[in-house]
């Protein structure tokens, strides 16, 4: 573990609700514990920690006061709804009682959900890539001052020594004995930590920048030289989608030809919709795959993703005129308006990892069992597309269906058309979809966040207008309606859609304002020209 000084001078991030409301007693060992500060919460992630025997507080002064008049660290714990090793640390450690006494005793603990408060996600994942020298994630686990001023930090920590990592509890004694022989100095020495923190948020000067074409050749040089010329996609396992970047490629091809950033980009989408990052049975795109060819994601699927990516399909589509870029869409959008759209017709953000305590319990199949719900036929062309002919590909015991075949490929090994062996797929995805819906589902996090919302807004229209959808125009434009009449207050902006009004981040304002320029591109409502000014 690697521990640094912090100076006084950081400036605390804001703090805006007070959190002593819907307390209730348990009884923890041989004492009685004040809990469930979390039950009264908003966000979906931090209820799921109100039964926790962990003292929790939300992100709140009081916390802040207790540790000043207590002369207690802080344990920070920043995580999200569908965050797989959120849940593993949460089972292994904030659930269990012992561990709980250790950190009820020596710190005042803080529960904080990064999708409701980026800002602090942002402050304290900077904060722990300089104390530790290391790339930050969830759960994050920092250990701050009262003054919020961090001094130590990790991510996931085993209750058990394991991983090469400490166990929990023997994280929390060093963390103790070092903030009482060190107190003083953690208010009062300064640090470079200030400066790092300083320098990745510069204050903006009144100079004129010149804007030349430099950075956008640099991020192109960058992605060719990091892209992966048989895979698609950049860098190495774990490999995200970086639709960000996929469109750039795109629109690089539209406005200036560039037939090897189109390249790039079909490629990567191509192997994703094939691979596993792809659910082949519900639809819909993974956070991220833990190998390079796209095969076993990590499971979660988060709403901003799939919003960008829409976007990236729509580009695509229009850009090669190949079809399998809208049926992938239309795909995508069936699984978003069937699982992840409110009545009212805003989103939800995310679907877990887990379902019954396991990572992809939800999604992966046993061979017997795909043989048990499909014909002969359908099982013999679906075994082979799907990769059930091969060892298990998911630890050793299940199968993650991802496309191991084309379908060009399979009609000439069954002697069947290319539409037969379609008709065979298109059966078999249905009825592996209604024997997995009868399955214990992933968990939903139903939190409205504003600026995700403007993502598959600003997605929905954009695709609608490409495809020429009506549909989806329509379910962009009642989702953008919600967030007008119910996420607007007082001339403001809500990040996040709940009683306790949360104001909006400089993201939640422009991704919004995006979505508002592209309805009024696709058919002008003057109250969006209205709403955008």
């Amino acid at each position: 573990m690697h521990v640094l000084f912090c100076p006084k001078k950081i400036k605390p991030v804001p703090e805006f609700f007070p959190c002593s409301y819907g307390l209730q007693e348990q009884t923890i060992g041989k004492g009685v514990l004040v809990a469930n500060r979390l039950s009264g919460e908003t966000s979906p992630y931090l209820r799921q920690h109100s039964d926790n025997p962990v003292d929790w507080y939300p992100w709140c002064p009081e916390a802040f006061e207790k540790a000043r008049r207590e002369e207690k660290p802080v344990l920070l714990s920043i995580g999200y709804a569908a965050c797989h090793w959120c849940h593993v640390m949460a089972h292994e450690s904030f659930e269990n009682p012992s561990v709980a006494n250790v950190m009820n005793e020596f710190f005042v603990n803080i529960k904080v959900d990064r999708e409701e408060r980026p800002d602090l996600d942002q402050i304290y994942q900077m904060a722990h890539t300089m104390i530790t020298r290391r790339n930050g994630g969830w759960p994050l686990t920092m250990f701050l001052t009262p003054s919020q001023i961090p001094f130590a930090g990790g991510t996931y920590f085993p209750a058990q020594p394991r991983f090469g990592l400490p166990g929990f509890v023997q994280v929390l004694e060093q963390i103790r004995d070092f903030y009482r022989e060190h107190k003083d100095d953690l208010e009062k020495t300064d640090h470079p930590i200030l400066q790092y923190l300083n320098q990745t948020n510069p204050s903006i000067s009144g100079r004129e920048a010149d804007l030349d074409l430099t950075p956008v050749e640099g991020l192109l040089g960058s992605l060719k030289a990091r892209f992966d010329t048989e895979y698609g996609g950049f860098g190495n396992a774990p490999k995200f989608p970086h639709a960000m970047d996929i469109s750039f490629l795109l629109r690089r091809y539209q406005r200036q030809g560039d037939q090897s950033a189109f390249q790039m980009a079909s490629l990567t989408l191509h192997r994703m919709k094939g691979g596993g990052i792809w659910d082949h049975v519900g639809g819909g795109f993974a956070r991220y795959s833990v190998d390079d060819r796209w095969l076993i994601p990590h499971f979660e699927k988060m709403l901003y993703d799939n919003a960008l990516l829409l976007e990236t399909l729509s580009l695509s589509g229009r850009a090669s005129g190949d079809l399998r870029f809208e049926k992938t869409a239309e795909d995508l959008v069936g699984w978003l308006f069937r699982e992840m759209r409110s009545d009212g017709g805003v989103f939800y953000s995310s679907l877990d990892a887990d379902s019954e305590g396991e990572a992809g319990r939800f999604y992966v199949f046993q061979k017997d069992e795909v043989r048990k719900i499909l014909t002969d036929g359908e099982f013999r062309v679906a075994s082979e597309y799907y990769g059930l002919t091969g060892p298990p590909n998911f630890e050793d015991h299940a199968w993650h269906l991802y496309e191991a075949k084309p379908v060009g490929e399979l009609s000439r090994q069954f002697g069947l058309s290319e539409t037969e062996i379609e008709a065979r797929l298109q059966s078999s995805r249905k009825k592996l979809f209604e024997w997995r819906s009868s399955r214990v589902r992933p968990g939903l996090d139903d939190k409205v966040l504003a600026s995700w919302n403007a993502l598959m807004i600003r997605s929905l229209l954009l695709s609608g207008r490409m495809f020429e959808r009506q549909e989806w125009i329509a379910a962009g434009r009642q989702a953008l309606d919600f967030v007008r009449s119910r996420m607007w207050k007082d001339g403001k902006l809500m990040a996040v859609w709940s009683d306790r009004p949360l104001p909006a981040y400089l993201d939640d304002y422009a991704f919004l304002l995006w979505a508002l320029l592209e309805s009024v591109r696709v058919d002008f409502r003057l109250e969006d020209l209205d709403f955008a000014i």
